[in-house]
């Protein structure tokens, strides 16, 4: 059995192990991999692992050997489900692993907006605490959150997640989703339409899929209908926001600020405006990439495929 992952490196800059992966079958792991090389890396593959190389219709019809493609990742938008299921191969993603950690990574960049942490730590180390005639200066205003609301849209296990730390939070909890779930908080939260959230919440934060439906979701016109006070956070995808209009909206002080770990190119353009724009903080899509979530993501794809071998497949994504 001839097993090729083809962008090894983000999952594994060598802190893990594939060891458990051998023992499936012949192992080939490659960091990264050119769109120009895919095909030859996995013309003799019978399982390929890919976490952002693409699968095209094309590039599946030029690997007649394949016979499962497993997604590391939840996400699986860079393979071609109806094409694979047409060439009778298999698909999985890997969900729930990093639940905690972007939750986590979410409530870094509405922190670090609220108390400008960094730009604190950056001021005392070019010595403005030590020259300081107080015991205490500021420099940028700080808020707390208790008291405040805060907007979920999209309420999957990360959406659930975040929600429950801003109840910890002591903030008011409004939820805009596709299907209303069991929200597992105890009636805690209340159902607005899209709307309205917008026009009420302090915070939105962003943890819906990217679809044709949810693409541009956060526009200059829905960025509009937000309070100039209000943060806009996005660890989802980077599609679900129109960059050049929320750097427009930024800019012209529409909105208080944004925290994103997405972007729509990854990495981004040097011309991209978020870049520039004002009270916009960017991490470089790392909420899924603590140690713990990489451990529990490749433990679950390794997994996926015993149980693909064993004749009795788990997680499959269906078209």
């Amino acid at each position: 059995m001839n097993i090729v992952v083809l962008d090894g490196y983000t999952l594994n800059p060598g802190d893990l192990s594939w060891g458990r992966l051998e023992k499936l079958g012949r192992v080939t792991v490659y960091d990264r991999t050119p769109a120009n090389e895919i095909v030859s890396r996995s013309s003799e593959a019978d399982i390929i692992l890919t976490n952002k190389t693409p699968l095209t219709a094309e590039t599946i019809a030029n690997l007649p050997r394949l016979r499962y493609i497993g997604v590391l990742a939840t996400g699986y938008n860079i393979v071609d489900i109806q094409a694979a299921q047409k060439a009778d191969i298999l698909v999985t993603n890997v969900p729930g692993y990093s639940r905690s950690s972007v939750a986590q990574l979410t409530f870094a960049l509405l922190l670090e907006l609220c108390l400008h942490v960094g730009k604190h730590n950056e001021a005392i180390h070019q010595g403005k605490w030590a020259n300081s005639p107080d015991f205490s200066f500021t420099v940028s205003p700080l808020s707390e959150l208790q008291g405040k609301t805060f907007g979920v849209v999209g309420f999957g296990d990360i959406g659930q997640a975040v929600a429950q730390i801003a109840l910890a939070f002591g903030m008011r909890v409004v939820v805009a989703s596709r299907t209303r779930k069991q929200d597992n908080l105890n009636g805690q939260i209340e159902w607005l339409d899209l709307p309205e959230l917008l026009s009420t919440a302090d915070v939105i934060s962003l943890h819906c899929p990217l679809t044709a439906s949810t693409e541009r979701l956060i526009r200059y016109d829905t960025l509009k209908q937000m309070k100039q006070t209000a943060y806009l956070l996005n660890t989802s995808r980077g599609g679900l926001v129109d960059e050049l209009d929320l750097a427009n909206a930024l800019n012209e002080g529409a909105i208080a600020g944004c925290g994103l770990d997405v972007l729509s190119s990854e990495p981004p353009q040097t011309s991209n405006p978020l870049l520039t724009a004002r009270n916009c903080i960017l991490t470089p899509h790392i909420a899924w990439a603590s140690k713990e979530a990489r451990i529990r993501l490749l433990d679950i794809a390794v997994t996926n495929v015993e149980a693909f071998l064993e004749g009795d497949p788990v997680h499959l994504v269906i078209s």
